[in-house]
């Protein structure tokens, strides 16, 4: 049964944000709120928390799974970015965009794409998440959490309880987040001059992107 944790939006409490974190090294895969929708996270370098993930939300290791991360300092750690690529996160960023980068060796082989090597890498802009990263110090492998057979991401923390409960560890509430998912971005044609290539148009503003 999935614990529940109703976070103040403004003000996480630090010691149900300890919780989470505990639940997060046990292994535990968790529901928590972002800026676009809500989203199924684990630690990074958990191979079974990640497996489980992956069979909550029904993909399989092709799919892109994204790594949130506090601030650009820390995606650097996990993504090969140059000038160019760094100018364009850095005027976005925090928000509700997702970048498909190329993974550095930082990050676990089962983690970013068998075929392309790259990742997804997201720096979202919601103060309870990023309250968590920091209570975590370190990212989180996550993906927007849809329920099977809907096309629209959950956003309801209560109903995501409801339907996840015997699946999640836990679930973070504070509120209702947009029903969006985040707009998808691949960065990786800029390491060779070409241009950022829009994957899905989601909550972010692909115009400033150029796109």
């Amino acid at each position: 049964m999935a614990q529940y944790f109703e976070l103040h939006p403004e003000n996480p409490q630090p010691r149900l944000l300890k919780q989470a974190v505990a639940i997060l090294n046990a292994g535990g895969v968790i529901a928590v709120p972002t800026d676009s929708s809500y989203a199924i996270a684990c630690h990074l370098d958990d191979k079974s928390a990640a497996d489980r993930l992956r069979q909550i939300r029904r993909v399989d290791e092709k799919h892109h799974l994204t790594m949130l991360c506090r601030d650009l300092s820390e995606l650097s750690n996990y993504a090969r970015v140059d000038n160019k690529q760094y100018r364009l996160l850095k005027s976005i960023t925090p928000g509700a965009y997702t970048f498909i980068l190329d993974a550095t060796r930082e990050v676990p082989r089962r983690v970013s794409h068998p075929q392309r090597k790259t990742i997804g890498i997201r720096v979202p802009d919601h103060k309870v998440l990023q309250d968590l990263l920091e209570a975590h110090g370190a990212p989180l492998l996550a993906t927007t959490l849809f329920a099977p057979q809907d096309t629209d991401p959950m956003n309801e923390p209560e109903e995501i309880r409801r339907r996840f409960e015997k699946q999640l560890d836990a679930v973070i509430g504070s509120g209702p987040c947009p029903d969006q998912p985040t707009t998808v971005v691949d960065l990786t044609p800029m390491q060779t001059g070409g241009d950022a290539i829009l994957v899905r148009q989601g909550r972010g503003d692909p115009a400033p992107l150029g796109l």
